[in-house]
């Protein structure tokens, strides 16, 4: 091997080639799952998010076309649009939507939590749940509340009759919920 070969071959391997066609591909997947998560959020929103005008208009654009492929074409021109744009725009919105989630993940967790405690209630051992429940949270009306269970057993072994003391035990103890985490905070 003469020295002036090696030196073009480590000449070569200094070269960045800039990233590989499989982590284009990756970029562009996560682009177009930003711009699909973009399309689904509500106007009111959307229009908190910081974003450039080209791909708000076009956000517009692909909400109007009721068409499947149609509305699936333009999605991925939106992500075109969206990979013109660098990187650090849409840092602050991808933020954005991993906070929502989370967010969205706790009020689901609360509210099976609540739908749990109702079901305890309303349950065979439901005195034991509703002492618990009088404990932690002494204001409660004690009265109105174990009206609302007996109306709710009631309820659910009438089939035709609408589960309205089903549906305020769960108002109830969600606004108790809430009363607690404001206590607390």
């Amino acid at each position: 091997m003469s020295p002036s070969r090696s030196r073009n071959q480590h000449e070569l391997d200094d070269t960045d080639y800039g990233p590989s066609r499989s982590q284009q591909r990756r970029e562009a997947l996560a682009v177009l799952e930003l711009a699909a998560q973009l399309i689904e959020l509500p106007p009111t929103r959307l229009a908190k998010l910081d974003l450039p005008d080209d791909v708000r208009d076009e956000i517009a654009n692909v909400r109007r076309i009721p068409s499947h492929i149609a509305r699936k074409r333009q999605l991925a021109f939106l992500a075109k649009i969206m990979r013109r744009h660098d990187d650090e725009a849409f840092a602050a919105v991808r933020a954005e939507l991993g906070e929502n989630r989370d967010k969205q993940r706790q009020e689901t967790a609360a509210m099976h939590r609540i739908e749990a405690l109702r079901e305890r209630l309303l349950g065979d051992d439901g005195d034991t749940a509703l002492s618990a429940l009088l404990a932690e949270h002494p204001g409660t009306d004690r009265q109105h509340l174990r009206s609302l269970v007996r109306q709710a057993r009631i309820e659910k072994d009438t089939p035709n009759k609408p589960p309205r003391a089903y549906r305020e035990i769960f108002q109830l103890l969600k606004d108790l919920a809430q009363s607690g985490d404001s206590a607390e905070g």
